[in-house]
């Protein structure tokens, strides 16, 4: 199975947001039953209006920095800091001087089931159709 690499960043943005948002940019990485993926750049003084979402959402800052509010509380995030924005709750997202970029993953509302290991079996769902883990095989490339 090739390898699968999405682009998004500079070159592939839009203008992105609820109803209105200002000066933010967005590119979805991935959206399917398992939740969805995107990136978010914040130019200066860009503003993500309060809203509600019915997945519970993770605001990942990995460039500069902004504020952001849940519910009643208002805090400075920076780089390197992950908020949660709990389902169905009012949660918003801006900057003042400075831009920021963030990676939001949404996650379903009712999660998806987890692969199951039982009796050194994998699967779906274990059960006889399973049968054991092989060991893997391989060695380093030399340097």
């Amino acid at each position: 199975m090739p390898i699968e690499i999405r682009r998004f960043g500079v070159g592939h943005r839009r203008p992105d947001g609820p109803a209105g948002t200002s000066g933010i940019e967005g590119q979805v990485i991935e959206s399917g039953p398992s939740g969805v993926i995107s990136e978010l750049a914040f130019g200066r003084r860009a503003r993500i209006v309060p809203h509600t979402n019915p997945s519970a959402c993770w605001f990942l800052v990995i460039e500069g920095g902004g504020w952001v509010g849940v519910g009643d509380e208002r805090t400075r995030v920076t780089a390197g800091e992950a908020v949660l924005w709990p389902p169905d709750v009012l949660h918003a997202a801006w900057t003042d001087g400075s831009p920021m970029r963030a990676i939001v993953v949404e996650l379903p509302a009712e999660p998806l089931p987890l692969p199951a290991t039982i009796d050194g079996r994998a699967g779906w769902q274990a059960g006889p159709e399973t049968g054991p883990v092989a060991r893997g095989e391989g060695a380093l490339a030399p340097r």
